[in-house]
């Protein structure tokens, strides 16, 4: 493996290549937010004011891309990176065509449970083999490129879709998109995407013979192969730092969730057309998207933790906003508001994450941050149900949304820390796992000032 290098600039190629993936991976997902939630009670048989049943596509969708996340961090681990990635684009082929067949909100609910596979193989791949080719000064770069991408993908799909279905008809519009999409990106894979499993399992030795400038502050005591549930109880709970940054990400979720639900919804009751929905939840995609671009690179410069505190309480201020007003202009700067918000903390909530997370079982550990994070789509579209039925109206959902942010922000303020190796390092390198089979003990934090 002595020509492996790792870093952007020379793993330009397959960078670039696993950018378009993810821009890709976007577009799948981006193929159900504008037209689905806006048509379920015309077009697929929901009842008007049955937020739970509205609700239940999405609680579907988050229960499995969060449970799948872990499962393809521990598979990406044994089987590689790109064969999970190629296993998520098969299961996605028949989302498209249960869409068009649909006689109910059933299939609709069937649809996205397929999606939720998808996404939790594909994107969590996309993510993790980025980091295995980058640098990791260049983490916060790498995710903002990533996600920058993968929500740019949502955004043009939600537009696009929104016009194909105004000329085409719903069904039909999203069964040539979603083809198309996931038909390409299949064929992608297959021809032009490497295998970067060698690449994370080079990083060790390269930095332990390199001396390694950057000292993370990797959890103490991890065994040399750790199982699964040592994993996933650490970034779980017994580290606060990962707890605080998984409920953070959880909890993040629940604004995704209602923009992907309830905004349609709000929008279209207010007499909004369908492509003008995609372009108004287009703003929040685009913001978000483009917007990671400069937050990510910033983190490796400022920091994490400053930039995931003030971005949850940015992006549950523009969830408040959307209702303090009206018309086009002032729905579409709330959706900037927080989109801006979640690019300065979506990026930097999965860096962080990465930050403290040793080599040989990053790959599970981001899965298990993802399993939570994305959990946040189920538990928070319930919450979004459940509030606005208990109000009768969607707004109950919004104000809910906000609420949860704020007092999340305010958790991670007080439970987490700066993570990045350069700007608060360990005292001394941490570059040895325990012996295999020892017992963990409690974790320890140092509190010296960088």
């Amino acid at each position: 493996m002595s020509e492996l290098s790792h870093g952007i600039r020379v793993n330009l190629g397959q960078f670039l290549h696993q950018l378009l993936q993810v821009l890709l991976v976007g577009m799948t997902i981006g193929m159900m937010r504008t037209v689905v939630p806006a048509l379920a009670e015309t077009e697929f048989g929901v009842p008007r004011g049955s937020f739970t049943l509205l609700v239940a596509f999405v609680v579907g969708f988050g229960i499995v891309k969060g449970t799948l996340n872990f499962v393809a961090g521990r598979l990406a681990e044994s089987w590689g990176r790109r064969r999970v990635l190629l296993i998520g684009w098969v299961t996605a082929m028949p989302i498209p065509v249960l869409i068009y067949f649909a006689p109910s909100w059933d299939w609709i609910v069937v649809a996205t449970l397929l999606l939720g596979v998808n996404q939790g193989f594909t994107w969590s791949m996309t993510q993790t083999a980025k980091l295995d080719l980058t640098r990791p000064d260049q983490r916060g770069l790498t995710i903002g490129f990533n996600e920058f991408a993968g929500y740019v993908g949502v955004a043009i799909a939600g537009i696009v879709t929104g016009y194909l279905a105004a000329e085409l008809g719903p069904r039909l519009g999203l069964l040539i998109f979603g083809l198309a999409v996931i038909g390409l990106a299949t064929l992608l894979t297959l021809l032009f995407i490497a295998d970067t499993l060698p690449w994370a399992k080079k990083e060790k030795p390269m930095m332990a013979a390199s001396g390694a400038t950057l000292h993370p502050r990797y959890p103490l005591g991890v065994s040399a192969k750790p199982t699964t549930r040592e994993i996933f109880t650490l970034v779980s709970w017994r580290d606060r730092r990962f707890f605080a940054l998984c409920q953070a990400g959880l909890v993040e979720k629940f604004v995704d969730a209602l923009i992907w639900v309830f905004y349609p919804v709000f929008l279209y009751s207010k007499g909004v057309s369908l492509p003008g929905i995609g372009w108004i939840v287009g703003v929040y995609g685009f913001t978000w998207g483009g917007a990671q671009l400069l937050t990510g690179r910033l983190s490796d410069h400022w920091g994490r933790h400053r930039l995931n505190v003030a971005g949850m309480w940015i992006c549950g201020a523009g969830v408040a906003l959307m209702l303090l007003g009206e018309g086009a202009a002032w729905w579409s700067f709330s959706a900037a508001v927080s989109g801006l918000g979640m690019a300065m903390l979506y990026p930097n909530l999965s860096a962080a994450v990465a930050d403290i997370s040793a080599p040989h079982w990053r790959a599970s550990a981001i899965g298990t941050y993802r399993f939570w994070r994305d959990l946040g789509y189920g538990v928070g579209a319930l919450g979004l149900g459940l509030a606005a039925a208990s109000t009768q109206s969607v707004e109950g959902a919004f104000w809910f949304v906000a609420g949860a942010m704020a007092l999340s922000g305010l958790g991670l303020a007080i439970l987490g820390e700066e993570t990045h190796p350069r700007l608060k390092p360990a005292a001394v390198p941490m570059l040895r796992s325990e012996p295999a089979g020892a017992v963990p003990p409690a974790p320890t934090f140092e509190r010296k000032t960088p």
